[in-house]
């Protein structure tokens, strides 16, 4: 058997990659933590020795313009602003190095980032360093830059008066700049990239990283779609006897789970700069659960699509109405889950909100109970089966073909086209008729004959209205009445009634027009006739 199988659609393909990463870089450039992120650290003054007489002279709570607090917040910015050769005056370099002091700073700013980042508010606001430690006078150490064999160097700050009084990286710690850029993780990638990606961009990000995340989600989807496509085709091979279209509704949150994945293991080797690093990994662990509940989603869809086709659905076809609304119902839930699970990623106090919905939900159950009560009978349809969608139904005195059945409300199409909406809490509880679910349809008539009938013609009418019945191509001939019923003040009656198997609304009709066409040839053909109301009066003399 020849399967049509939808064609993969490059346009399509390419916009969805144009949009992916379009929105990437919106949320790299507005994203409102980075704002936070930006600013300075506050400062806060810390513990001092008594016995240390510059302290006593300092301000308590702003840093002092000569601090290592000070100092670093001045590197940091002019490197975050590009202005390397500002930078460069914060390092004590060593002779013949002196032109090559940019550059320096640039590969210590990147060290700093990757193996050490510096929180300003950790560093000593006072003149004369971090005290009671075990170091010399004015030398101190913001930390150690770990190495690819497990050890560990101290990055070292000295204070110098010229030409003007501030704390500097040691010669020490300038003189390990180069060993310790060599051992970052995107090194390589680093020495082969021109000197104008390098520089800083918005956000401080440096200018090859805003070209390299957009590029790499890119890479990411195309690998993605490609694994996808390999695994459908390795599924289809294999199964064979599985309907592979349902796996088409989850090629596209496959895709971008598979994108997500393998952007997301492509970082460490991208080396991402501290001030986007946590918000893309986030970003990238939101997006992934997002895809998670999509998936579910689309899950939702298969399996009742799998109901619906199932010998269960075939052996039961009361109980296929269920399927729509336990569709709709598990929809509500994945979505009320995927959010709960969002904000609870983004760190959101679930735990509260979810008290806070409780109460308010009460409140609300408290003033919706009509909706609560054609929620639940909504439910009630489902589980009793009534009808479904598409019956012709009486209810009450409206008869209709039933279009929609919804969590509040259910639609009737009138014989006037109209719509009839029902509440669900109202239905529940009324008197309802399924004319489509009948499997025959009856037929039921009196005939009535004039008094001049003889017996020998009322026997004719009586033997010929059958006969036409049983010979009709849709009678059911298991149960056929055509008897004399009474005398009636007019006529003589005879009671019909017989079933036609069909519940074709317009079959009907034709079908009951064709008996009632047969029993007036019959009538006249035995010599008698329709009896109308008549009355006589004898007048006594």
């Amino acid at each position: 058997m020849v399967r049509n199988r939808p064609a993969f659609r490059v346009p399509g393909f390419i916009s969805m990659l144009r949009r992916t990463l379009l929105l990437a870089l919106l949320l790299l450039a507005f994203w409102p933590p980075w704002s936070a992120t930006a600013a300075p650290v506050p400062l806060g003054p810390q513990p001092t020795s008594p016995s240390d007489p510059e302290a006593e002279g300092e301000t308590e709570g702003e840093p002092a313009p000569d601090s290592p607090q000070a100092s670093m917040r001045a590197f940091l910015d002019a490197c975050r602003a590009g202005d390397y050769e500002t930078a460069a005056g914060f390092l004590e370099l060593p002779a013949g190095r002196d032109r090559h002091g940019a550059e320096l700073a640039r590969r210590l700013e990147a060290v700093l980032d990757r193996r050490l980042p510096l929180s300003e508010a950790e560093l000593s606001p006072l003149s004369t360093g971090t005290r009671g430690d075990d170091l010399p006078r004015n030398v101190d150490e913001i930390g150690t830059i770990a190495l690819n064999d497990g050890s560990a160097e101290p990055v070292l700050l000295v204070r110098r008066l010229r030409p003007e009084p501030r704390w500097m990286f040691s010669k020490v710690t300038v003189t390990r700049i180069d060993t310790w850029y060599s051992q970052l993780e995107n090194y390589w990638l680093l020495q082969h990239l021109p000197p104008l990606l390098l520089v800083p961009g918005p956000r401080g990000v440096p200018m090859w990283q805003w070209i390299a995340l957009p590029l790499l989600l890119g890479v990411a989807m195309v690998a993605g779609w490609l694994l996808v496509r390999l695994s459908r085709f390795v599924f289809r091979r294999v199964f064979r006897s599985f309907d592979h279209e349902l796996l088409v509704q989850l090629t596209r949150p496959l895709t971008v789970m598979l994108a997500l994945s393998i952007a997301y293991a492509g970082l460490p080797f991208l080396g991402v700069h501290s001030r986007a690093e946590s918000f893309v990994f986030a970003s990238l662990h939101t997006g992934f659960l997002l895809m998670v509940f999509w998936g579910l989603w689309s899950v939702v869809d298969i399996v009742a699509g799998l109901m619906l086709r199932s010998p269960w659905a075939i052996e039961r076809p009361s109980s296929v109405g269920l399927v729509p609304l336990g569709r709709r119902m598990s929809k509500v839930v994945v979505v009320a889950l995927g959010l709960v699970a969002v904000f609870a990623d983004l760190g959101y106090p679930v735990a509260s909100m979810l008290a806070g919905l409780g109460i308010g939900g009460l409140v609300v159950a408290l003033a919706a109970q009509k909706t609560v009560e054609n929620l639940f009978g909504a439910f009630s349809i489902g589980a009793d089966q009534p009808f479904r969608e598409g019956d012709y139904v009486r209810v009450g005195d409206m008869e209709g073909t039933v279009e929609t059945i919804g969590l509040r409300s259910t639609r009737f199409r009138t014989l006037d086209r109209t719509l009839v909406t029902v509440p669900n809490g109202q239905l529940a509880d009324m008197r309802i008729e399924s004319i489509s679910a009948r499997d025959r349809t009856r037929l039921t008539c009196t005939l009535g004959l004039v008094y001049e009938t003889t017996p020998d013609q009322l026997r004719a009418v009586l033997k010929g209205c059958e006969e036409v019945l049983r010979s009709h191509a849709k009678i059911w001939d298991e149960t056929i009445i055509v008897r004399m019923a009474k005398l009636g003040d007019f006529s003589l009656d005879i009671e019909v009634m017989c079933w036609f198997q069909t519940t074709h609304w317009l079959e009907l009709r034709q079908c009951r027009e064709e008996v009632l066409i047969g029993f007036m040839e019959v009538v006249y053909a035995a010599g008698t006739a329709f009896a109308f109301p008549t009355r006589t009066v004898h007048l006594a003399k």
